[in-house]
């Protein structure tokens, strides 16, 4: 039976109510007040640190008194009916695997030489879901298929559905596995850690027994003191991958547009044959096929036959004699299959070979003749500008098959975009006429680029507009090749700007310009800002109603 004591101090027994007084309040407390049509939490007006929620602290913390206070007498106390936190499986014991080692013999048939094999194994078991999996280690030139025998999975244990546990597994066993005995030998020293921590005493670890066909080919073979000379066998595993190489030179000037061409000849130690490669070079007309003569044994005597033969091939019954070794003498000329090759020089083994086994042979390198004197390579000369497009635009059909466009400065078109400088001009000419046409020269800042526009003037039997497109205009006297174009620096005051054999006298200028030159007068020279200067700001002072505008209206 439970005990709880009201605030009165008189017992709660079933059946028994009280009553309290002191309430006066039966309604069920509203802990939510809408305003503007959203439900708030509500808030009454509280002093300083005591909780706004009044109502919903009292509902809780009965609620906390029914739910967990239990009594001691009958359940005990609270702290120890705590449960211990739960860890499953596959978490405490994940990446935790067991290692055995062991073997199994697998009975060899119809074979004279050997009875049975003794095959190592490792056996690993995972403690999150008692799986095993058995795994033979890889040899080199088994000849047997090894690696994975069984895969990730619970071994049967019986005909009664048990599987195999990890108390069921112990050193010097006989593991079982569909048909299969696998006796266990030794273990790595986590599994025997984690099986003394569980209370499993493991048996004495056993020696991994000796394969009697492994032991039987660490046994050399007997060989006799002396080796044959015709012991091919013996050839092929002394002199396998040994060559010697020879650089040559072919003299083939005999023949029609006749040369010396560089060749190597290698001679290989292992079956005595010969093989001639050519010496490609790039860009030397010739096609790349290197292999002069392909591998094989070159014939040095032939027996003398009394009757004519047919056939061109020589068999080894006719051959006397095969070139060997000791014939090839650098500094020497040699005959092979009726070419004449002179031997120039060898490399750095083939050199060692001689000193060791022919060391009564003199080795006399020669220096490979060198090629007369190549011309120079030729410049590639830019051909002269044609006067169709721009200048860059044409350079870059030189410079490439398929032409790109050539590169902008983009940094400059953002940066003096919509920034142009524009002067008032007249025409220089001998033509009376002339005198009266007044233009607009206009400088693009962003690509240097000048275009000038002519004022329509009534009665003078001209048409303006536009006299010159956007265009880059050079200096006169410079040349088509290195081009120097017009610049801000260049345009003063009173200054003759000869464009395409049309000379224009700067009038004027906008006051744009003088502000633009002063910002950068670094880079403009000084009579070019004092001609400016003394047009624009003297006569800004000086100008009277009546006169001309100073700024160049477009």
């Amino acid at each position: 039976m439970s005990w709880n004591w009201n605030s009165h101090g008189l017992p709660f027994l079933p059946g028994y109510t009280f009553r309290d007084v002191t309430k006066s309040a039966f309604h069920r407390p509203q802990t939510l007040s809408y305003k503007n049509g959203y439900a708030l939490p509500h808030r009454p007006t509280v002093g300083i640190g005591q909780d706004p929620l009044l109502s919903e602290q009292l509902i809780q913390q009965q609620i906390n008194e029914l739910s967990y206070e239990t009594p001691d007498i009958t359940y005990g106390s609270f702290e120890e009916s705590l449960l211990q936190d739960f860890i499953p499986a596959h978490v405490a014991l994940d990446k935790k695997v067991l290692r055995f080692y062991a073997y199994f013999e697998e009975d060899i048939l119809y074979s004279p030489k050997e009875v049975y094999r003794v095959r190592p194994v490792v056996i690993y078991y995972y403690l999150e879901d008692d799986s095993m999996c058995i795994i033979e280690p890889m040899v080199e030139n088994s000849g047997i298929p090894q690696g994975k025998r069984l895969k990730r999975q619970r071994l049967p244990k019986n005909e009664r559905a048990e599987h195999y546990l990890w108390k069921d597994l112990n050193l010097g066993m006989d593991l079982e596995v569909y048909g299969v005995k696998y006796h266990i030998t030794s273990c790595d020293a986590f599994t025997k850690e984690f099986m003394e921590s569980e209370g499993m005493l493991l048996n004495d670890p056993e020696t991994m027994p000796e394969d009697p066909y492994s032991k039987h080919r660490k046994i050399p073979q007997p060989y006799f003191i002396t080796p044959s000379e015709f012991d091919r066998m013996h050839q092929f595993l002394t002199m396998d991958r040994k060559v010697l190489r020879f650089y040559a030179l072919w003299d083939d000037a005999d023949s029609l547009y006749g040369e010396t061409k560089p060749v190597t000849i290698q001679y290989y130690l292992v079956d005595d044959t010969v093989e001639i490669r050519e010496v490609h070079e790039p860009n030397s007309g010739r096609d790349p096929f290197p292999v002069l003569m392909r591998r094989q044994r070159l014939p040095k005597k032939v027996k003398p036959q009394s009757f004519p033969s047919c056939v061109l091939e020589i068999s080894k019954d006719e051959v006397d004699e095969f070139y060997s070794p000791k014939d090839f003498q650098v500094g020497q000329t040699m005959k092979l299959l009726g070419r004449r090759f002179l031997l120039c020089d060898c490399d750095g083994f083939t050199k060692e070979y001689f000193q060791k086994n022919h060391p009564d042979l003199e080795m006399k390198p020669t220096e490979l003749p060198k090629k007369a004197d190549m011309p120079e390579e030729r410049k590639k000369e830019i051909p002269p500008y044609n006067g169709f497009g721009s200048l860059e635009d044409s350079l870059q059909n030189c410079l490439s098959l398929i032409p790109e466009p050539p590169k902008k400065n983009i940094l400059k078109m953002l940066e003096n975009d919509h920034k142009v400088l524009r002067y008032s001009a007249r025409l220089e000419s001998q033509n009376p006429e002339d005198e009266s046409r007044r233009f607009i020269l206009s400088y693009f800042l962003s690509d240097d680029m000048i275009s000038i526009f002519e004022k329509p003037t009534r009665n003078s039997g001209i048409i303006g507009g536009k006299f010159l497109e956007k265009t880059r205009i050079p200096k006169p006297g410079c040349t088509v090749e290195n081009p120097e174009f017009y610049s801000p620096a260049d345009f003063a005051i009173g200054a003759t700007v000869e464009v395409f054999s049309h000379r224009f006298v700067l009038t004027n200028a906008d006051h744009y310009v003088l502000m633009y030159l002063e910002s950068n007068s670094s880079q403009i020279p000084s009579e070019t800002l004092d001609s400016l200067r003394q047009k624009l700001v003297v006569g800004t002072a000086n100008n009277q109603p009546g006169n001309e505008a100073a700024e160049p209206s477009s």
